[in-house]
């Protein structure tokens, strides 16, 4: 493809032929002064000084203005227009200098010598071969030249009838002919040079973009929101800009995918990042970063207010219905945020503070948005100590277990007791078990924490009356590995207390990581002879559906609901409704946190059963259970008679 015919509808080449052009001719145009005064020097004083000097001097400055012009056109290599104009007026120019020179060389002829004219065609062939090499990537101009330059002196030569000069020019224009052969090859190679560095460009393009696009639904990946953040940090530091980011969950995200299948979930998630981003702006970006988990990226953040506004906008349109494929689903989304410069020092800190608030968020004001502030620094500092010092502890000695009594109210008699945790640690003292579980389930410990505590608990029950039971909690690596709960088959086993006086609770959560292990691994328990007690009952967001698909025995009521039940008709109504399906699915009911005698009648009016609460008893040591064991019979005794 000649360059000269302006090949608008390949940019990439236009420019790279203007970028040769910058680099080589301002070197064409000192080899052509150079060139010029070699000969100009033979001519002073034989030629008219016209001619042997004025003309050079003219030459030599219209070179340099050319060298200077194209060394600028450099930067401008990039703009495909510019390159078009401006490799359209190469082949003019050429032609028009290299016409002056064959006039200026022609002029010369009459001044000199035989020896002068083989200079002079020494010359010609000498600019030829140079502007041919200089010329090679816009062949169709260096054919021009090579007619221009070295057809005026071959024919000249033989006019003059200068054998000497007649040979060499003709050997010349021979070997010009031949070098014009490799230029065209020259220019086909170059020109697939840059077609192959085209491709090569548009596949590193596809590659990037697959590598930081989420490839489900077009936002920016994992990836680029960490590369996106590092740079807009770092802006942020140098203008002293605030930004933030906010890292959103979705909730209730994962019974879709249980219920509908993976197809549905992500049909999901394409609408979910569609709706994030049309609340978005050019100082706002969302990204997904994986799962069910979005982030946004805030380069020019506003108050705490507004941003804590935003937030509740975009868990707002999430909280809105979702119609795919005629099936109506409604989740919701937590968004924890965290900002810069107030509450971190690099990027990675302010993505673990806003991961942070999002955790409290969840598990404090779910659906809604949270902003990370200074007192939470505080909270992880406790927390990292707690941390360590856990991890370093001699979990045997260290843990120990409580029993609260479960109630059966209609005989007044004790019938279960719920196994409770309890650290007292030498460095820290008494720690709660909604702090150290938690911290046992990041640090890996749980799975240990549970044999601990599970042996300990087993080892005291065999000694109660078989009529009482154990309830024992379970987490979410327990049900849902298989190593977790071959273990605690093992422990059960060589207890040897009877597996019929077992119960042990789950929460819907610990179902949410590996349902079929989790129910695996409950079929496992049941077939054994253990009772199954969902936990936490009425605050998921999947309680039928887990009534449903999983073999329970018995639900816990939350004390959410129990807490004044007297004085809320919707809570009344709904511990009402759940007693009436847990008596016709046929399984057990127990209410938690009952703590007055108001709550116990109102209970007890609504066909409850199963109580435990400190309206009963606190939770006891293995040394207050056998009188708080015979209290209870002596109770019942004593209301039988």
């Amino acid at each position: 493809m000649p360059i000269n015919a302006a090949p608008r509808d390949h940019p990439e080449l236009l420019k790279a032929q203007l970028l040769v052009g910058a680099k080589q001719f301002p070197l064409m145009y000192l080899v052509l002064t150079v060139n010029l005064w070699t000969l100009a020097s033979c001519f002073i004083g034989v030629a008219p000084h016209w001619l042997s000097l004025i003309v050079p001097i003219l030459f030599t400055i219209a070179f340099g203005y050319r060298a200077l012009t194209w060394h600028k056109m450099e930067d401008a290599s990039t703009n495909p227009d510019f390159a078009f104009l401006a490799l359209k007026s190469v082949r003019r120019r050429a032609l028009i200098f290299s016409g002056f020179l064959v006039i200026w060389m022609l002029m010369l002829f009459p001044h000199g010598n035989g020896d002068m004219h083989v200079r002079i065609g020494f010359f010609a062939a000498m600019n030829c071969i140079g502007l041919v090499i200089f010329f090679q990537r816009l062949h169709s101009s260096a054919y021009a030249i090579m007619g221009i330059t070295i057809t005026p002196i071959i024919m000249f030569a033989i006019y003059t009838q200068n054998s000497n000069l007649t040979s060499i020019m003709v050997n010349i224009g021979l070997v010009s002919l031949l070098l014009l052969i490799v230029v065209r090859m020259q220019t086909q190679d170059f020109i697939d040079m840059v077609n192959a560095r085209i491709k090569l460009e548009r596949i590193g393009a596809e590659n990037l973009q697959i590598a930081n696009q989420d490839s489900l639904t077009g936002l920016t990946n994992r990836r680029q929101f960490f590369s996106h953040l590092e740079v807009a940090f770092e802006i942020a530091k140098k203008k002293n800009k605030r930004i933030a980011i906010g890292i959103i969950d979705l909730d209730g995200f994962k019974p879709v995918n249980d219920l509908y299948g993976h197809a549905m979930g992500d049909s999901l998630l394409i609408e979910v990042g569609q709706r994030l981003s049309a609340l978005t702006d050019e100082h706002t970006s969302v990204s997904r970063l994986g799962g069910d988990e979005f982030a946004i990226t805030f380069t020019n953040c506003p108050d705490d207010a507004e941003l804590l506004d935003r937030g509740n906008k975009f868990c707002d349109t999430l909280r809105e219905p979702f119609t795919i494929a005629d099936a109506c689903l409604e989740i919701s989304g937590s968004i924890g945020f965290a900002t810069f410069p107030e509450l971190a020092e690099d990027a990675e800190e302010l993505y673990e503070r806003a991961d942070y608030a999002l955790y409290h968020s969840k598990h404090n004001n779910r659906g809604e948005a949270f902003l990370f502030s200074h007192k939470h620094i505080q909270e992880i500092d406790a927390q990292n100590k707690l941390e360590q010092t856990l991890s370093r502890a001699n979990l045997k000695d260290e843990m120990s277990v409580v029993f609260q009594p479960i109630i059966d109210c209609k005989i007044q008699q004790t019938v279960a007791f719920e196994a409770l945790a309890r650290w007292n640690s030498p460095k820290m003292g008494s720690v709660s078990p909604c702090h150290f579980i938690p911290a046992a389930e990041r640090l890996g410990l749980i799975g240990n924490l549970t044999k601990i505590l599970l042996e300990k608990a087993l080892s005291v029950a065999v000694k109660w009356p078989n009529y009482i039971r154990l309830s024992f909690n379970l987490s979410a690596h327990d049900i849902c590995s298989a190593e977790g709960i071959s273990r605690i088959l093992g422990i059960i086993h060589a207890s040897g207390i009877d597996a019929n006086r077992l119960d042990f609770e789950i929460t819907e959560t610990a179902m949410m990581h590996d349902r079929d292990q989790a129910i695996t691994s409950i079929e496992m328990l049941k077939m054994l002879g253990c009772g199954i007690a969902l936990d936490d009952f009425g605050t998921g967001y999947s309680s039928l559906t887990q009534l449903h698909a999983m073999p329970l025995t018995k639900i816990k009521i939350d004390r959410s609901f129990v807490i004044d039940l007297n004085e809320y008709s919707a809570s009344f109504k709904i511990v009402k409704s759940l007693i009436a399906l847990s008596s016709d699915m046929d399984i057990g009911c127990i209410l938690e946190g009952v703590e007055t005698a108001e709550e116990l009648t109102a209970i007890e009016s609504l066909g409850g059963q199963f109580i435990q609460g400190y309206f009963y008893s606190k939770p006891l040591l293995e040394s207050e259970l056998a009188e708080f064991i015979e209290e209870t019979s002596s109770l019942r005794h004593a209301d039988t008679h």
